[in-house]
């Protein structure tokens, strides 16, 4: 009885490519949000948040699949290791997805789809997970790796009378 045929490989047609490009465009124009296409087939959109306000994201048709990369956090300016750690802790709750650093140290979330999967749902649903993960975490994200700046940051607003409306997350950060 043979055995399944993992790893044999499988040509994908340019048409399959086309028509994943196609369905990414399509849902992009039908998304409100603002969006590009530098080339045929590499996407760049700006997905609204709350937390973070936007999340630069990336959607490139490659040969075999869909790859998505989304910039969430620049490199820690303290405590990396436990930043990383949270990161690491929250990619087992993930689908389709996963947070990675780059050789900075900067945080981005990254997936790959089938171009076989590529439909206006799964592409939805991709792009959902994406937001979610990046605008959920980055408050931990800025608490755990910006602690101190976030304290000085409250310290300058607080002797000029500056607004400290946008560090309302951290008013447990705040001094006393």
């Amino acid at each position: 009885m043979p055995g399944p045929e993992w790893g044999k490989l499988v040509l994908v047609s340019t048409d399959t490519a086309q028509n994943a490009a196609a369905v990414v465009r399509a849902h992009l124009a039908g998304s409100g949000a603002p969006w590009e296409e530098a080339e045929p087939g590499r996407f760049s959109v700006e997905l609204p948040d709350e937390r973070k306000l936007k999340t630069s994201c990336s959607l490139a048709v490659r040969d075999h699949s869909l790859v998505v990369n989304a910039f969430v956090a620049r490199r820690p300016d303290e405590n990396a290791e436990g930043v990383y750690r949270w990161l690491l802790e929250r990619n087992a709750r993930l689908s389709g997805i996963a947070f990675a650093i780059d050789g900075a140290g900067d945080v981005y979330l990254v997936g790959r789809l089938p171009l076989a999967a590529v439909t206006a749902d799964e592409v939805d649903r991709l792009l959902g997970a994406v937001l979610d993960a990046a605008d959920s975490s980055f408050n931990t994200i800025l608490e755990l790796g910006f602690s101190t700046a976030i304290r000085r940051e409250w310290e300058w607003r607080l002797a000029r009378g500056e607004s400290t409306r946008n560090l309302a997350a951290f008013e447990h950060l705040r001094p006393d």
